[in-house]
């Protein structure tokens, strides 16, 4: 034993004698470093001898040595201060969670309070606890006894009578729709007539500048579907295209600025608050209800859309779109009915009526979403990549612009504006071709929207052809992207290639322009 403590004692002191050499070298490396004394004792030594530019020299090098000695000492100062912010901010964070599980005890706490108060009124109807009690917590209670007591709520054919108003902007809509007067719409106007004046507006009235095609893209794109999505680079007349189309047809657009944080529909239709009995009602659900009083063009303006997941927060009303009869074009706003609720609204559920548009605003930087195909493929992308150029124009007073009459003016060039059958015959042939090389399809979704697209664009001013290139380009070569391109090159070339011995020269210029983009970037 006794010669095992002596090997460890030896073991042991030989080690931090190794540890002890390392901190002396150090200190010894330091002061050596900065052994000012010396330093000059050796300059001296030199110095005796020295000529003009021996003298330039050596004090061109002691600038430069003391500048590096300076820099280092700055660096250890900064990174010093970097990682005392950066334990502050992590005992901040520490301190933050704490405070957040505290809330969420205290929501916890008063939410268990809430439901014995529930209970206990209840109890004091005459009612059993349990499935009765939450068939009134949603808000089936009306207050009205003096001292805040609830007073008991009547519910006859499955509707709560009671004096309690809790939706206060869409009873002002049905106050308002009361004593409304329908102006006098302009019914002898055609689309192309739409177009010019809208733009001659926009020009003589806003000082915006649109090219004619970016018109009849957005009219054609309502023609289509009820979402369009405008795209592009910042200043280039997003937001203001729908702005000032509402003040066109004098009937302004409702602005809705999309936030980071929305994640569900609350945050566009509203919600019921359990706590004040009244439902939080938002502009686009009093826009949608005050649509189903008029015969107006409509707009709602989703101001960068993609700053959220749009999958998220208009999921919704993305499906009921899709629906093939506008009839069940509904939204569940309560799962109940008071005796108080707005005129329109039809068993907790408000009706979507057609003469509504949601225009989309969407920028492609580091701080937005992407937008899924889902999305993509039930509305209609508008590329504005050019900022306008000015032009002269007379000027151009607003007009009124009845829904009834626009939709008529869309079905008479669904008829007469048709695309033709040798184009038909070609897509079907591309769609093949693509189907063949590249494993992506059409779809007959898109094939419908190109089928009501086109035609109106024809009527608007445009050509057969380049509206069927615009579909191409937005609605069916971008499904492009979410392949590998990089092994695809050759059959992007010979795509290009295809597509000008099918449709002819210098023609679907924007569809070439398109894939010979993506043979650049990937």
């Amino acid at each position: 034993m006794n010669e095992f403590l002596k090997w460890f004692f030896e073991f042991i002191s030989e080690m931090l004698k190794g540890y002890s050499e390392i901190v002396r070298g150090i200190g010894h490396g330091i002061k050596q470093i900065f052994n000012i004394k010396n330093y000059i004792e050796i300059f001296k030594q030199h110095s005796t001898n020295y000529g003009a530019l021996s003298w330039v020299l050596s004090i061109i090098a002691i600038i430069i040595v003391i500048a590096v000695y300076v820099l280092l000492i700055l660096m250890i100062i900064l990174g010093i201060r970097k990682y005392v912010r950066f334990r502050h901010s992590i005992v901040s964070n520490e301190d933050l969670l704490e405070e957040i599980s505290e809330l969420q005890r205290k929501v916890l706490k008063m939410t268990k309070e809430k439901d014995e108060i529930m209970a206990m009124k209840v109890s004091q109807m005459g009612l059993p606890a349990g499935s009765s009690a939450l068939s009134l917590a949603d808000g089936s209670m009306a207050a009205g006894g003096e001292g805040g007591e609830a007073a008991p709520a009547v519910v006859e054919s499955g509707v709560v009578q009671t004096t309690e108003q809790r939706f206060s902007k869409l009873i002002e809509v049905d106050a308002f729709y009361k004593e409304y007067t329908p102006p006098e719409y302009d019914n002898d106007i055609d689309l192309a007539g739409i177009c010019d004046n809208f733009r001659n507006f926009a020009c003589s009235r806003m000082h915006l500048y649109y090219e004619p095609k970016v018109i009849w893209l957005f009219l054609a794109g309502m023609a289509s579907t009820k979402l369009i999505i405008l795209q592009g680079i910042s200043g280039t007349g997003k937001t203001s295209l729908p702005y000032s189309f509402g003040k066109f047809l004098q009937v302004d657009t409702t602005i809705a600025s999309v936030q980071p944080s929305w994640r569900d529909r609350t945050e566009l239709f509203g919600y019921f608050n359990e706590f004040t009995k009244n439902f939080n009602e938002t502009e686009v659900l009093k826009r949608i209800y005050s649509s189903g009083y008029n015969n107006d063009v409509n707009l709602i303006l989703l101001d960068e859309m993609n700053i959220a997941r749009v999958e998220y927060y208009f999921a919704e009303m993305l499906s009921i779109l899709e629906m093939p009869n506008a009839d069940e074009w509904e939204l569940d706003i309560v799962p109940n009915v008071w005796s108080t609720d707005p005129v329109n609204l039809d068993k907790g559920k408000i009706r979507i009526p057609q003469n509504i548009w949601y225009i989309g605003t969407a920028n492609n930087d580091d701080s937005t979403f992407a937008i899924s195909d889902k999305v993509y493929d039930r509305a209609q992308p508008i590329n504005l990549d050019s900022k306008g150029v000015a032009f002269d124009a007379p000027d151009t007073p607003p007009m009124n612009l009845g829904f009834d009459h626009l939709d008529k003016l869309f079905r008479e060039a669904f008829d007469k504006y048709p695309i033709s059958q040798e184009n038909l015959k070609k897509i079907q042939q591309l769609d093949l071709w693509v189907i063949e090389k590249l494993r992506v399809a059409f779809g007959n979704r898109i094939l419908k929207q190109m089928n009501l697209f086109v035609p109106v664009y024809v009527a608007c001013g445009g050509d057969e052809l380049d509206g069927i290139d615009y579909i191409l380009a937005t609605k069916i070569f971008r499904k492009f992207e979410s392949l590998n391109l990089a092994m695809l090159r050759e059959e992007l070339r010979e795509l290009c290639v295809y597509m000008t011995k099918t449709f002819g020269k210098n023609k679907m210029n924007e569809s070439i322009a398109y894939l010979e983009r993506l043979q650049k970037l990937f």
